[in-house]
């Protein structure tokens, strides 16, 4: 375990340098000039060829990308093009929301989910199983604007029970929240319900109803401990589909987050912005990952990581 650890930190730096190539490349591709858009619509030539020659755009693409990544190096990652700020600040500042909404979605999802797949599997085929079915085929259907439109429409405006926009107060992260942490839900109870029933078929379980267990012993003490490694791997597998859940929840609800800066910046055309919010969102992820098949091996010992 501690070399495949030392193995993936190793590999850590060459995964955001390819990452950070292939955003650097896309993002560049994109219809629109950040000069123009700086200097304004009635700007003449001159003005914005001036604008390009002040935000560095008019060097080679190289040499854009090697200055990008000398700055990175050193925990710099440039200038907002938009803002005129360190690029670090405005993470910095913005990060804090998108992880206590992370957080929230995913401890929700959890608290949620897994007694939700546990009631699915106990109760396999029954009434019960086929409601925790349906809600969880809905929730990983149904589109995260969506929901979130009709959440805000429902319980900010017609009801009135929490804030519509912004984060002002606990209150606000009602709706976002939510909104956020019904996809991971579903998944993580589907999930749950599938690992816990191929458990229930085991031999062991069937020795320890014979032996007269009480059945939540036998349901949670032996069938989930054995179906855990399905479930963490597949909640550290959705933190990827959970940031990108972020950037649509933060633009609809105006959160002051990673998500909504890294679209601002897109309409903007504001490269550095989106070159360091994707490397941050990118190391959160590999981390993510990094930390999940941690857990699975000190569950399972006996698996072997190459």
């Amino acid at each position: 375990m501690k070399l495949y650890i030392a193995k993936k930190l190793l590999s850590f730096p060459l995964i955001l340098l390819g990452i950070s190539l292939v955003v650097f490349i896309a993002i560049r591709s994109l219809p629109g000039d950040p000069a123009r858009l700086m200097a304004g619509p009635q700007a003449t030539p001159e003005a914005v060829q001036d604008m390009r020659v002040r935000l560095g755009l008019e060097e080679p693409l190289p040499l854009q990308y090697w200055r990008f990544i000398q700055g990175a190096v050193h925990g710099n990652l440039g200038v907002s093009l938009q803002s005129k700020q360190p690029v670090m600040a405005e993470i910095g500042e913005r990060l804090p929301y998108t992880l206590a909404l992370a957080f929230l979605s995913y401890l929700l999802a959890i608290v949620v989910g897994v007694p939700a797949g546990m009631l699915g599997a106990v109760y396999q085929h029954r009434w019960v199983d086929q409601v925790v079915m349906i809600l969880a085929i809905t929730g990983a259907s149904i589109a995260n604007f969506w929901l979130a439109l009709i959440a805000m429409n429902t319980f900010a405006v017609q009801l009135g029970w929490v804030p519509l926009l912004g984060a002002e107060s606990w209150r606000s992260y009602i709706l976002p929240t939510l909104t956020l942490a019904i996809f991971p839900m579903a998944v993580v109870a589907r999930m749950t319900r599938s690992g816990v029933i191929d458990v229930l078929s085991a031999d062991y379980i069937r020795t320890a109803r014979a032996k007269g267990l009480a059945p939540r012993r036998i349901y949670w003490k032996h069938a989930f401990r054995n179906a855990l490694v399905p479930i963490v791997t597949i909640v550290a597998l959705n933190f990827g589909s959970l940031i990108g859940g972020a950037v649509v929840t933060e633009s609809v609800f105006n959160w002051p987050g990673i998500g909504r800066l890294l679209v601002d910046s897109v309409r903007y055309r504001d490269y550095p912005v989106i070159e360091g919010v994707t490397l941050v969102a990118v190391s959160g992820v590999v981390l993510m990952n990094l930390l999940g098949e941690v857990l699975i091996g000190f569950l399972n010992p006996k698996i072997r990581f190459n």
